[in-house]
């Protein structure tokens, strides 16, 4: 029985063992995004017109209907519909004349597909306020989610609003991505009028029309892959092993956080980003470093470079190891702002370039313009300090000068007045101290007393 506990227990550990390992040896499977698509469909007066084989609401409706056959079956992919201009005829113009038809959810395929084949055109075109009202019909509750707005229309703004102020605002509160835009048979003169507001596409005819579609659905849907090469003094990509943040360069949220990583190829691994967005890049070094405004290209592989140079610092007490954490504060070389509060006796990565420190210790210890070079350890060693005790024949007031020259001494700290006996730890130096009893009632009674403080020593002195 003995025997067969060992073999089964022997066997729990080596299944926890080989299950531990896979997580850490096995990469997760990359879980592509939700994506919501909110068609916002131009149902206007205008749609009415005869655009080469049929009235272009046929045309637009027979299209997309297609583009929703296609979609229908996919996961990660959730559709709504809003309409404008089909509510209410012209004249007179109703530029509130916009409505979400069918709202996002799993399985409503078939109900955009019952909406569109019912569409009768008969109003206005109020892009803008169907874009403002179009970013309230994505629903809140999704973390892992890509809102996207395509916008199907044959003409421009005809009410008071301004489409791209819109869009733009949207894209700075993260609510949605860059939208695309599609005209149907729309003037080559109004394409400045489009491309604000987001990615457009115009098409001149029919099949067009059809091959646009197909194109923004590719664009919508797909991710691309790309690299962050952080490189050395020399322009080579060998730093490594730092927190990256990608944010939303028009929102400022934060789209991904990865650990920069070489694969086993010794070269940058390789990401998947969302093409739509524009980026600003984060390199967390101490200080950190930022790659402003880029975007990556369905179908190319990018390489973003950051210059990211690094060394690595410590601040070691000589002889002793038993300062273990204490800590001290790191700055750029002539800059008050803290960059790091870093521990004795262990090491860490700054950018190069030249740093100063400040130890907490008695008397607070400066040490200014330390190199960092690259790819090398600076190594800065202090003296180990002395202890002194303090002997008192009462509690009493007093404070701790060191010793510059004959001319010049420096405050270093006030004594306790509550205690009798103190113990102090003093960097080596010559230090005086002045010190009065509390029940002393005279400034005759007021002891100073010169010492010197070793390394690695105690020194008392008698107070009385």
């Amino acid at each position: 029985m003995r025997a067969v506990r060992i073999v089964f227990f022997s066997a729990i550990i080596l299944l926890l063992h080989v299950t531990i390992h896979a997580q850490y040896t096995t990469p997760p499977k990359y879980v592509p995004p939700n994506t919501r698509i909110l068609f916002i469909f131009d149902a206007s007066q205008s749609m009415l017109a005869f655009w080469e084989s049929d009235r272009k609401i046929h045309i637009a409706r027979k299209t997309l209907i297609s583009i929703i056959d296609s979609l229908e079956g996919l996961d990660n992919v959730e559709m709504a519909l809003r309409v404008y201009g089909h509510q209410k005829p012209v004249p007179p113009q109703d530029c509130n004349d916009t409505r979400l038809e069918v709202p996002f959810g799993k399985g409503n395929a078939s109900q955009i597909r019952q909406e569109l084949r019912f569409l009768n055109p008969m109003g206005t075109t109020p892009i803008a306020h169907s874009l403002e009202l179009g970013a309230k019909d994505f629903p809140a509750d999704c973390n892992n989610c890509r809102n996207i707005i395509i916008l199907i229309t044959d003409g421009i703004e005809a009410c008071d609003g301004d489409p791209c102020a819109v869009s733009l605002e949207l894209q700075r509160q993260g609510i949605v991505l860059k939208p695309f835009v599609i005209g149907i048979g729309i003037d080559e003169g109004f394409r400045k009028t489009f491309e604000c507001i987001g990615h457009y596409y115009n098409a001149a005819d029919e099949e067009r029309f059809s091959e646009v579609m197909e194109v923004v659905i590719s664009q919508a849907l797909n991710s691309t892959t790309a690299q962050v090469n952080l490189l050395d003094i020399k322009g080579n990509p060998t730093e490594t092993n730092v927190n990256m943040t990608f944010y939303d360069y028009f929102s400022g949220k934060i789209m991904y956080n990865y650990i920069h990583t070489m694969n086993n190829r010794g070269v940058p691994d390789t990401l998947v980003l969302d093409h739509l967005v524009t980026y600003r890049l984060r390199v967390n070094t101490i200080p950190p470093v930022e790659v402003d405004s880029f975007r990556v290209h369905v179908g190319k592989h990018t390489v973003i470079a950051a210059d990211c140079p690094q060394g690595t610092l410590e601040v070691r007490v000589e002889g002793s190891n038993q300062y273990r954490g204490l800590q001290y504060i790191v700055r750029k070389a002539d800059d008050m702002q803290t960059l790091n509060v870093q521990e004795i006796n262990k090491q860490e990565k700054y950018l190069v370039g030249k740093y100063d420190l400040e130890l907490p210790i008695l008397p607070r210890l400066y040490i200014e313009g330390v190199k960092i070079n690259q790819s090398t350890v600076t190594t800065v060693t202090i003296p180990r300090p002395g202890i002194l005790n303090l002997i008192k024949s009462a509690p009493g007031y007093g404070s701790i000068y060191v010793r510059k020259s004959k001319k010049e001494e420096q405050w270093v700290c006030n004594l306790d007045p509550n205690v009798k006996n103190e113990m102090l730890v003093l960097q080596p130096g010559d230090y005086r101290i002045v010190f009065r009893a509390q029940n002393a009632r005279q400034i005759l009674y007021t002891i100073n007393r010169t010492f010197e403080i070793k390394s690695g020593g105690s020194t008392a002195v008698n107070l009385y």
